[in-house]
């Protein structure tokens, strides 16, 4: 497998003015590519060319409120060109993906990472809603800042730049504090066994928590280093840093 170098997957990416992944839930598949070293190429979509490309590659549509999200079609999408096979969500891919690369192998769920996970929706995601969703747009094109900016001010009722209030944006950093913490404790589990959650090799988990990290790295280091400091996060991070040497 690492000895080929004509691409098995076709990966499809959001794009940034930055050229290097940025979404969390791309970087978990892209994570899975490299650490089980399957040859891959990216091809990058604006976002307001996400629907008409992945529709016009025959995907079905999300069902109503699939993958946490009202859009239709969103990224990660693969294309498996050995089997000429196309799948879109990072679950779906995920499991794919294990399946038919099977080595090295990885756990796709655990009780721990189950845990580890939804409590890791609930901490990250007031924080990267504040801090985050409002820095992106700086990092997209003027075509995809204008969709970012009308679809995400819809959702929000009110423009982005009301997120970015420094007081309010600290409230939600110190209101999130003690589940951060409490979370990279939980992350720290199995330390004396490995750098991982399960101990001494990686876990779907372990790219869940790597891929949001690396994902707000990639907006704005600024907020990277505030989440690594509390215990835990770092150490995941550091541990999967050798399979996001690929980024694009």
């Amino acid at each position: 497998m690492a000895a080929q170098t004509e691409p098995e997957i076709v990966l499809y990416d959001l794009a940034s003015t930055k050229n290097v992944c940025f979404s969390p839930v791309v970087w978990r598949i892209r994570l899975l590519l490299n650490y089980k070293r399957i040859p891959y190429k990216t091809i990058f979509l604006e976002f307001p060319d996400i629907e008409p490309t992945l529709k016009a590659l025959g995907l079905p549509p999300h069902e109503s409120g699939a993958s946490g999200s009202k859009l239709k079609y969103t990224v990660p999408a693969i294309h498996h060109l050995p089997t000429n096979t196309y799948i879109m969500d990072s679950t779906p891919i995920s499991e794919f993906l294990d399946k038919t690369y099977p080595d090295p192998p990885v756990p796709l769920s655990s009780e721990l990472g189950r845990e580890i996970e939804t409590k890791g929706r609930a901490a990250f995601g007031q924080v990267f809603l504040v801090s985050l969703l409002p820095r992106e747009a700086a990092i997209l094109s003027p075509r995809s800042q204008e969709y970012f900016r009308r679809t995400r001010e819809a959702w929000l009722g009110h423009p982005l730049e009301d997120l970015l209030d420094p007081e309010k944006e600290e409230k939600v950093w110190s209101a999130a504090g003690d589940d951060m913490r409490a979370l990279g404790e939980l992350m720290l589990t199995n330390k004396a066994d490995g750098p991982f959650v399960l101990g001494a090799r990686p876990s779907y988990t372990d790219f869940f928590i790597a891929g949001s990290l690396q994902s707000s790295r990639m907006v704005d280091e600024g907020v990277f280093q505030r989440t690594i400091v509390h215990p835990g996060f770092k150490e995941i991070y550091e541990a999967c840093l050798p399979y996001m040497e690929k980024k694009d």
